[in-house]
């Protein structure tokens, strides 16, 4: 890691455990430059405002979960086990990524229009993901046609309201949600009883 890449990362990092504390208007950014151990011209030099260091996590967590998604999808040859591992991806990566899962669903809520049109421009790009796998699913026969924009927002919007929930209170931890998840949701879009235990199994 280039002496670059280690100043922005520390910076993120810092911002992850200070904003995930505090957040966003009891954070200030003087908080973020001692945790990250760099001068404020360092940290406006990768960042020019608070706003900037916020957007910046939303954007690494966002990419983040899309890679995951994507490594988990490329390993199935179906679009249902792809729609399935695409659940899977979601809520081991905000399992393991708990600080930034609060940034990213919770904290960001309710700071405004820029967080709000950041956070819709990357719920889209996640609903985009899960219809494309469905509309998948339907070409290849698995499910009945349906409108896979719709059951793609109603996935997403079980999912995050599974990881809010979990993020407030630790409970249902998400590797014990993912099963029953895993059956409302494949339920939702016409699964059968066998197509779920075969995935469930596998």
């Amino acid at each position: 890691m280039d002496k670059n890449t280690d100043t922005r990362y520390r910076i993120l990092s810092a911002a992850i455990n200070i904003f995930s504390q505090k957040g966003y208007h009891n954070t200030r950014v003087d908080e973020i430059v001692e945790a990250a151990e760099t001068s404020k011209g360092g940290v406006y030099f990768y960042f020019p405002s608070k706003q900037d260091i916020f957007l910046g996590l939303v954007d690494e967590f966002a990419n983040l979960l899309e890679n995951r998604i994507s490594i988990a999808i490329d390993q199935q040859t179906s679009g249902i086990h792809r729609v399935d591992a695409a659940l899977q991806a979601c809520l081991d990566t905000f399992s393991e990524y708990r600080k930034l899962a609060k940034i990213f669903l919770v904290q960001a809520v309710g700071l405004g229009l820029v967080f709000e049109e950041k956070q819709q421009q990357i719920h889209t790009r996640f609903v985009e993901i899960i219809q494309t796998y469905l509309d998948q699913a339907i070409e290849e026969g698995e499910i009945e046609p349906m409108d896979s924009q719709i059951a793609a927002y109603a996935w997403m919007g079980a999912i995050n309201e599974v990881v809010i929930l979990w993020i407030h209170t630790g409970e249902p931890d998400l590797e014990r949600a993912l099963p029953a998840l895993r059956v409302f949701l494949l339920r939702s879009i016409g699964a059968t009883k066998e197509q779920i235990q075969k995935i469930s199994n596998e």
